[in-house]
């Protein structure tokens, strides 16, 4: 049995990127995860795929021929059970096993278009992970870095590359909007934990579908630290004040807008009413 925490103790150890955005996007579906740590939720196929292309090409960096790194994404993908996935409407043993073969079909493909032409590192790590206190926020944050590579603009700094395998691309001004709050975790968690000026994120986005129009199924997004101090700012604000919303949160409300998880965080907090409230007699037309 967990022992009971202490009046307005923090329920976790530590922020990480994934953390805040689910905190911020559902917080009773970050609560579950994060705090009780109950990961039942299915993924997506593509999320799966994705996962998938991303550990071959961390086997890849790390040293594996391109041919053994594509079996080891594959044996991931393999051991990936089926209750793991949200199958949508493909139900079914027949049907589940037809999108289980588009899926390792997606895999392939996805893996081979990066591969075809993957960019050259001098690599200095693979999957580093690291937590590290940062300045004036409360809690630690944690981080992993896909590459930590040195830098083809300062040598005497590093880079941090980021693999996205997706399904669109992301909008335009991403490096604005989706990437900025994941490199800046991903910035203090490689300079405290390398001890070397941290230059550039650079996020490589493969397109796991085929393009109609042939164009490139691989973007590069560049973040240069040097151009960045506003969004530091933001950061280390947002940081402390998701932390001080923690110490007073009493009640964990669902958001059934929520694409991902809405309708889970609605039965999540379902099943926390008390007891009282079905014994009440309520009527929908009192």
């Amino acid at each position: 049995m967990q022992a009971k925490r202490p009046k307005n103790a923090l329920p976790i150890k530590h922020w990480s990127h994934s953390s805040l955005m689910a905190f911020l996007r559902n917080p009773l579906a970050w609560h579950k995860r994060y705090v009780e740590e109950v990961y039942d939720t299915p993924s997506s196929p593509s999320s799966v795929v994705g996962r998938a292309a991303h550990k071959a090409v961390e086997h890849f960096y790390g040293g594996l021929p391109k041919e053994a790194a594509l079996g080891l994404g594959l044996e991931y993908l393999r051991d990936v059970a089926d209750f793991e996935i949200n199958f949508g409407k493909a139900q079914g043993k027949a049907a589940k096993k037809k999108r289980r073969a588009a899926m390792e079909r997606e895999y392939q493909q996805a893996v081979n278009f990066y591969l075809a032409k993957p960019p050259k590192f001098n690599v200095l790590a693979v999957e580093a992970k690291g937590t590290v206190e940062v300045g004036n926020i409360p809690l630690p944050i944690k981080a992993v870095s896909d590459l930590v590579v040195t830098s083809k603009v300062d040598p005497r700094g590093v880079d941090i590359v980021d693999h996205k395998f997706v399904s669109s691309w992301s909008p335009a001004r991403a490096d604005k909007s989706l990437f900025v709050m994941q490199a800046i975790f991903n910035y203090y968690v490689v300079k405290k934990t390398f001890h070397k000026p941290v230059r550039r994120f650079i996020v490589y986005e493969c397109k796991i579908s085929r393009n109609a129009d042939g164009s490139p199924q691989v973007r590069r997004y560049v973040i240069d630290f040097r151009k960045f101090r506003r969004e530091f700012i933001i950061f280390n604000r947002l940081l402390r004040d998701a932390t001080a919303a923690l110490k007073h949160m009493k009640v964990f409300l669902p958001n059934p807008s929520d694409i991902f998880e809405g309708e889970n965080s609605l039965l999540v907090y379902e099943l926390n009413l008390p007891r009282e409230e079905y014994d009440s007699h309520f009527r929908p037309d009192e």
